[in-house]
């Protein structure tokens, strides 16, 4: 894999990382409840920026630390094809995972969340009141929607190892950016003084069109990776 279609990978699975929802969910929420108790712009904006923050070292975290794993059992960055075939058959597992179940059967945004942990979420979003507690909140989304941003962490991960070490760099920080995309968008929407229920009804009216983008996304990958890496590997190895 040369370093322009690693790069290319990196950012795709960034790109379907930020169609999730979760984060968009808990940031709105924590800017609804700031809003509700008639707390000052400023505050909000620390609120916001420090939530952002946190999500971005949770996910900045996990890249690394994914990457450095793999690292250890192939340091010269030589992937076999059957590694990548199972991370090839997460990726569409997952697709069809959250075309089925990822928003819940109901009116509005409610997601796939346990109601337990959704009510955890929701209680420390309304209790958070410091820049500390919105940066732990930040940490707390990322890990509750790991189950289906494992994909796209886990191939992002398999292409930097591909990478040289300074490359490596650029494609974390890369990655972590882009998956902050609807996030960034967000804040900025909240912090300019748009209202919640503007933001909340684009969504109720497209979460379907973003349902559709993060599962069919991740089956386009997970088939584009598989041609690219396994059936290529074994064409070369029969022609061989």
């Amino acid at each position: 894999m040369n370093t322009l279609d690693a790069f290319i990978i990196i950012g795709v699975a960034a790109l379907i990382h930020a169609s999730f929802q979760l984060g968009v969910s808990v940031l709105t929420l924590l800017g609804s409840h700031t809003i509700g108790k008639n707390r000052s712009h400023a505050k909000l904006l620390r609120l916001t920026g420090s939530y952002l923050i946190g999500t971005a070292v949770m996910t900045m975290l996990l890249v690394s630390m994914v990457s450095l794993t793999l690292l250890n059992f192939f340091p010269t960055g030589d992937v076999s094809p059957l590694i990548w075939a199972i991370t090839c058959g997460l990726l569409i597992g997952l697709g069809v995972a959250v075309w089925a179940f990822y928003y819940r059967r109901e009116q509005g945004t409610s997601l796939w969340l346990p109601r337990g942990l959704a009510s955890y979420l929701a209680e420390r979003t309304k209790a958070t009141h410091l820049s500390g507690e919105a940066f732990g909140l930040g940490l707390s989304s990322v890990i509750a929607e790991l189950l289906f941003i494992v994909g796209p962490i886990l191939l992002a991960s398999l292409a930097l190892v591909q990478l040289p070490p300074v490359w490596q760099l650029v494609g974390v920080a890369g990655y972590t950016f882009i998956s902050l995309l609807s996030l960034l968008i967000v804040a900025g929407l909240i912090g300019s003084g748009h209202k919640l229920s503007q933001i909340q009804k684009w969504r109720e009216d497209n979460k379907y069109f973003l349902q559709f983008v993060g599962g069919g996304g991740l089956m386009v990958l997970g088939l584009y990776v598989y041609v690219q890496q396994v059936v290529a590997a074994m064409t070369a190895t029969g022609i061989q």
